[in-house]
C-alpha cells in the first residue's frame, strides 16, 4: 500500500519515487544535515537504490513504509522529505529539510501536515518521533506538530509522542 499525497499551505508532499534521487541528492548534500543523525550525504545512485527499497515496501508483514518528498509550490523545487513507518494505529515519523531551505518554516509545516494526514485519514492514533536532545530545531518541529517529549529514550534520543485526543496541530 503506497502513501497518499497530501498538501499544506506551501508544500505538496508527493510519494517518493526513484526519479526524485537526482534532485534530492542535491537537497541533502550538506554534511551538516547529519550532525545529529549520523551518516553522510549519499550520491544519486545510492539514494536511488534507497528510494527503490522504500517504494518496494517493508518486508515486515503489517508494517508500511510511507515516504514523501516535499515540493515547494512557489518554485517547484524539492525541499526535503517526511516519512512514517506505520504499524496499525501507531506511526513513527521523521522529517528532513535541506540546508538551503531551512529557516522558512517548511519543516514545521510539513510535520504538522504529516501528523494531520496520518491521524485524519490513515487511522493512526499514536505518532512518535525520536529527537536528539541537542537538536533544538527538530524539537521545535516536533512541538509544532503537536508531539510532546516523554521521559523515554531510544539510542540516546528523546521520544516525542502524540496520541489521538492530544492537543491539536496548527
Amino acid at each position: 500500500m503506497q502513501p497518499e499525497p497530501f498538501s499544506t499551505a506551501r508544500l505538496d508532499a508527493v510519494p517518493v519515487d526513484p526519479v526524485h534521487a537526482d534532485e534530492m541528492a542535491r537537497v541533502l548534500s550538506d554534511p551538516a544535515l547529519y550532525t545529529y543523525t549520523g551518516g553522510a550525504p549519499e550520491d544519486t545512485d545510492t539514494l536511488r537504490a534507497r528510494y527503490e527499497r522504500w517504494t518496494a515496501g517493508s518486508p515486515v508483514p503489517g508494517e508500511l513504509w510511507w515516504n514523501w518528498v516535499l515540493r515547494v509550490r512557489a518554485d517547484g523545487g524539492l525541499a526535503g522529505y517526511v516519512q512514517a513507518t506505520v504499524r496499525g494505529e501507531h506511526a513513527e515519523v521523521a522529517w528532513v529539510v535541506g540546508a538551503g531551505r531551512q529557516g522558512r518554516g517548511y519543516a514545521k509545516e510539513a510535520a504538522r501536515g504529516l501528523v494531520a494526514h496520518l491521524m485524519g485519514t490513515a487511522g493512526v492514533r499514536t505518532v512518535v518521533a525520536h529527537v536528539h536532545p541537542g537538536h533544538k530545531a527538530s524539537a521545535a518541529v516536533a512541538e509544532a506538530a503537536g508531539l510532546v517529549p516523554t521521559d523515554e529514550r531510544e539510542e540516546g534520543e528523546v521520544r516525542w509522542r502524540r496520541t489521538g485526543g492530544d492537543q491539536e496541530t496548527g
